[in-house]
């Protein structure tokens, strides 16, 4: 017998799908270039290549923040913890 800890095997949870989502929507409106490779319309004098960019930064930066709050919380149910 050993004494090495029962490791449980992945779960997909609706937490982890949302938490999945959170982090590869950035990457996919990163990367599909064709959908803001245009200069109108503009903000400010800025064309719409740049500031549609620098609105997914902030997008992003939500995103991870919610993805990592639900990670957290995720994992404590998994541990049976309330902390």
């Amino acid at each position: 017998m050993s004494d090495a800890p029962e490791v449980r095997p992945p779960v997909v949870t609706p937490a982890r799908v949302v938490i999945a989502l959170c982090l590869f929507a950035p990457f996919v409106a990163m990367l599909w270039v064709g959908s803001y490779a245009k200069v109108d319309p503009t903000f400010i004098g800025i064309p719409f290549f740049y500031w549609y960019q620098m609105l997914w930064v902030l997008i992003s930066t939500a995103l991870t923040m919610t993805a990592y709050k639900l990670w957290q919380r995720d994992q404590r149910a998994r541990r049976g913890g309330t902390k």
